[in-house]
């Protein structure tokens, strides 16, 4: 009896494709996640702690770690010294002289860059120890916005290139000057700002590092997303060959979003350490060194131009670019730029395209891999510019971008500049989403606001999403010339191993270290089916080792790579050691091996269904009699396979290059209204549809979906990295850098459609990042929308905040119902201060007028009155040294203050001044102290003034202006306890909580 091979196929149940449970979720949920940190040390392992430059720019003039030594517990401190002696700067993707070294050595170049590095017996130690290594600075002038930095006029960061603009390429494809100059043509342009912001995993970096002895070289495990082509630049720091530096990665890692690429640099500066300190160093990064040090999204200006038929028809494209990568050019940058240079037309069928890229240095954080990187830059300002063609022509949105998509029967489609668009069918998809959005009935609602006077809009973004990148895009940056000297580059290598065991388990290994996405479970759902069993029964082994796994040059976690790229090779190699299954089988029961099937846990021949095993007995069986293996396979069951998309090449003569192997579709609608009297934004509803070719997990995909639109509506109305005029970094704390929570966050409405696509093993693309490049401009869109019955806005800058939107609505303050708050604002910062703070109030103290004032010109009884006074001495009439410890949340700093008095008007008021530097920063203070005689003593009324820079300006205004408003309320409530003679008796119950949190002394 034959079975019917199609009923067979039919009662076999596909994994792929399903909604199951993620099974990584069992341990992560009962707390037995494998996180670096937990990851258990060997005996005798120090801890590092980073001292890093308060200033923005300046010279390096001497670091002295004499004092820090002498700290019991200290085991090392490493300096710029020691780094240019046992490496070398960190290669740069420019043909530039540019040198990054793992720590300053000449000169710091942005606020947190790395000093020195304690090595202690704890990390207690070596953060104390930070405030004893002594570090001289000159500083220099700062450089900012990429408008400034564009200046020949600014100060140079770095001499040696001669420029603040380290690369500057033209590219042109087709003939955009004959089309910007047809007849009936229009141009239509715009300008649009892309600003600084980032992804905050749960977990910091972590790195545990050893130096080994002779020349084994260097031992590291870290949070590292990679090892990919950071591994040899790492290697090439460390001036040892690849195979001398051994990188693992732990199975768990709690969230990456790109950003786990700015520990690299902390790999090697520990493996430094390491070798100074003569022991395994550990070092695991804080939040304000992560917001304030580890990386942002490249802040891009983008000039663009579309030139338009009157129908809405899109002849050519025309960007002029500028990226602001901070202080260094720090590897893979200007991926930034590049990754999506060959997609610069997005879904559009667009034939002509001119591009001008430069890349600019500033005093701020290295920029690098933020998820979707490249993607929101590029789609902010192509879609910003599309609204705008649809309001010059009065054509509406929707209608405008279907008359420009890529036709559905035109794929695979090759762009402009090099991308080859591997499938999809872009007007299905949008219109799915507009019916979409009619069931939610969007107009409708948009209608009833209006008719109520609300601001109501509604905006759409579509964008094409890239998968798998082509590392040759990044050699794009040189010239045709420069890449033929260099040799070519291009693919996506990537790799995984499969393999069965002695008792017929499946065991499968990835060269993708994954942050969350679900690995596990896709590759388990991926070989279940290969093999016909259960997920359950394959085990997935995620932890990567570069001395063990197999593993290229793109190995690692980016760039949306695992669907299309890793999974896929996991179902290579399957296929492979299934085949490999076959053949024993087919040997034993004398049948062809294509008619060996896997079903249910069972191989059977399917002409003789008869003929038949568990799963588990034939394939353990080549392990227990090799010598029964049919003539000519070989022993093992153990396949690895290695793929790379086809369609990936080099750039090409002219400079056309397809940057990524598979590219999805989204199209998004956005409703959102405005309060016009908080300037609030809320999006009402959001819809968001994508093609993402064949889906792996369709759970894991909307979650996925949900996280990038999550931070996509965080960098739309709340994500911003702020500094202050004089470089000073002020957006340290999730107090000041605000995300979206699920208050915020509304349940976007999802839409699937299945375009496989042909270039990847399971037709899968990758959907990680969509959100992150469409959501940012679909919310603008929106707003931008929402504000037209008040006229056009075209300048949309990001983020969304009540304070921009009020700009936009010209609203004026409301008048303050609080008598303190009504008197005069503080002046804002000056060029060259930090962080402006102001704090008003009174204290009533049981002393007279005289007796206040003789305490504030007493020396001895000032130094009690002044929180965290250490010491105290006269430096001439009405002058004072101080030594003093001042606290904000987490950052205490030691300053060594000047005091002055002046104005002095005995016994009604004077001015109380205050300047003070520490290894974290700057500050200075101003305030004016009057005196109130009243029936029991005195009404003290102060209003103070203060700016401070440096780490301490890190923490952000909120929680700066607060402290700022303790500390002084301390002070003078102090002085009253001075001046009453009640001493520190009557210490109130918050003050010495304070004290005890170290808020002050």
């Amino acid at each position: 009896m034959h079975a019917d091979p199609s009923l067979a196929e039919a009662a076999r149940r596909a994994w792929v494709g399903q909604r199951i449970e993620r099974l990584e979720d069992d341990a992560l949920l009962n707390g037995r996640g494998a996180f670096a940190d937990d990851i258990g040390v060997r005996p005798g392992t120090l801890e590092a702690a980073v001292l890093r430059s308060p200033h923005p720019h300046a010279r390096l003039l001497r670091v002295d770690a004499t004092k820090a030594l002498a700290l019991p517990g200290v085991r090392a401190v490493l300096t710029g010294e020691d780094v240019k002696a046992w490496a070398q700067p960190f290669v740069v993707g420019v043909k530039q002289p540019m040198q990054h070294w793992v720590l300053a050595v000449d000169r710091v170049r942005h606020v947190g860059e790395p000093v020195a590095v304690v090595v202690a017996e704890d990390r207690y130690i070596a953060e104390d120890a930070l405030d004893l290594v002594q570090v001289e600075y000159e500083p220099l002038p700062v450089v900012l916005e990429i408008e400034q930095a564009l200046s020949e006029a600014s100060t140079v960061l770095h001499e040696a290139v001669g420029s603040n603009v380290v690369s500057d390429r033209a590219f042109r494809y087709g003939d955009p000057e004959s089309a910007f100059n047809a007849p009936g043509v229009r141009t239509v342009g715009t300008t649009v700002h892309y600003p600084r912001n980032t992804c905050a995993p749960m977990e910091c970096g972590v790195v545990i590092a050893e130096h080994l002895p002779g020349d084994e070289g260097y031992d590291v495990l870290s949070n590292f997303m990679g090892p990919f082509s950071l591994h040899a630049v790492m290697a090439m720091a460390l001036k040892v060959a690849g195979n001398k530096l051994r990188h693992r990665v732990p199975r768990d890692s709690g969230g990456s979003f790109g950003v786990k690429q700015a520990v690299f640099p902390y790999v090697v500066m520990m493996c430094l350490a390491s070798r100074k300190a003569g022991a395994p160093v550990k070092w695991v990064e804080d939040r304000l060194e992560h917001l304030s040090a580890a990386t942002s999204a490249t802040a891009r200006l983008t000039h663009i131009e579309a030139a338009v038929t009157p129908e809405g028809r899109i002849l050519a494209l025309r960007y002029d670019q500028a990226d602001e990568v901070g202080a260094y050019l720090r590897a893979p940058e200007p991926a930034t730029f590049y990754r999506m240079h060959g997609a610069l037309t997005g879904p559009y069928a667009i034939d002509n395209l001119s591009v001008r890229n430069r890349v600019v240095v500033t005093n701020k954080t290295p920029t690098g891999l933020v998820r979707g990187f490249g993607g929101p830059q590029v789609y902010y300002a192509l879609e910003r510019l599309m609204d705008r063609v649809a309001v010059a022509l009065a054509i509406d949105p929707v209608e405008l971008r279907l008359r420009n998509f890529v036709p559905s029967d035109a794929f695979p489609y090759t762009a402009a500049a090099g991308a080859v668009l591997d499938s999809g069918d872009y007007t299905r998809l949008a219109m799915m989403a507009i019916a979409e959005a009619d069931v939610h009935q969007l107009r409708e609602r948009q209608a009833a606001a209006r008719a109520a006077g609300k601001l109501y809009g509604i905006g759409v973004a579509a964008i094409v999403e890239p998968s798998v990148s082509n590392m040759g895009y990044i050699s794009t940056v040189l010239t045709p010339e420069q890449r033929a000297k260099a040799g070519p580059k291009n693919g996506a290598i990537a790799s995984a191993t499969v393999a069965i065991d002695l008792l017929g388990g499946i065991n499968v290994t990835i060269a993708s270290a994954p942050a969350g996405q679900g690995h596990m479970t896709v590759c388990a759902q991926v070989v279940a089916d290969v093999f016909g069993l259960e997920p359950s029964q394959v085990v997935v082994n995620v932890e990567f080792d570069t001395a063990k796994d197999a593993w290229s040059v793109a190995a690692g976690n980016y760039s949306s790579r695992f669907a299309g790229a890793v999974a896929g090779t996991v179902h290579l190699a399957a296929q492979r050691l299934r085949d490999k299954v076959s053949r024993i089988a087919a040997a034993g029961w004398g049948c062809p091996a294509g008619d060996v099937c896997f079903e249910g846990g069972q191989v059977f021949n399917r002409e003789q269904p008869s003929q038949r095993q568990p799963f588990t007995r034939i394939a353990a069986s080549p392990h227990w009699a090799p010598g029964l293996l049919p003539y000519g396979v070989e022993p093992g069951l153990r396949e690895t396979a290695f793929w790379t998309p086809e369609t990936l090449r080099a750039p090409d003569a002219q400079d056309r290059v397809n940057t990524s192997a598979a590219y999805g579709f989204v199209f998004d609608v956005c409703g959102l209204e405005i309060d016009p009297n908080t300037g609030a934004v809320v999006v009402d509803r959001y819809i968001t549809a994508h093609d993402a070719g064949r889906l792996l997990n369709p759970a894991l995909a909307d979650g996925q979906i949900r996280g990038a639109f999550t931070q996509g509506l965080g960098a739309a109305l709340l994500e911003e990295f702020r500094y202050g005029a004089d470089g000073s970094f002020q957006s340290g704390t999730l107090a000041d850098y605000l995300m979206p929570t699920a208050c915020e966050t509304p349940d976007p409405v999802i839409v699937h459609l299945e375009t496989p696509s042909p270039f990847t093993p399971l037709g899968a693309k990758g959907l990680g990042e969509g959100n992150n490049m469409s959501t940012p401009v679909c919310i603008a869109n929106a707003f931008s929308d929402a504000l037209r019955p008040l006229g056009d806005v075209e300048d949309v800058r990001l983020p969304l905040t009540p304070a921009r939107v009020l700009e936009h609505l010209q609203t004026p303050d409301p008048e303050s119902t609080n008598p303190l708050a009504r008197k005069a604002a503080p002046a804002p910062a000056a060029a060259g201060e930090g962080l402006s703070l102001s704090a008003q109030g009174t204290v009533e103290i049981a002393a007279t007028p005289e007796r206040v004032f003789a305490v504030l010109l007493d020396p001895v009884a000032l130094a009690k009155v002044i929180p965290g006074c250490h010491e105290l001495k006269t430096d001439g009439e009405g002058r004072y040294r101080a030594d003093v410890t001042v606290g904000i949340g987490l950052i205490k700093a030691r300053y060594e203050a000047l005091i002055k008095l002046s104005d002095i008007q005995p016994p009604h008021s004077l001015r109380l001044a205050g300047s003070g530097s520490s290894s974290l920063g700057t500050g200075a203070g101003d305030g004016l102290v009057r005196l109130e005689a009243t029936p029991t003593g005195t009404l003290l009324h102060y209003d103070y003034r203060a700016q401070v820079g440096g780490k301490v300006a890190m923490v952000g205004s909120r929680m700066l202006e607060s402290a700022a408003r303790v500390i002084v309320a301390q002070l003078f409530e102090s002085l009253g306890r001075q001046a009453s003679g009640a001493g520190d008796a009557n210490v109130s119950w918050w003050r010495r909580l304070l004290i005890r949190l170290g808020v002050t002394k």
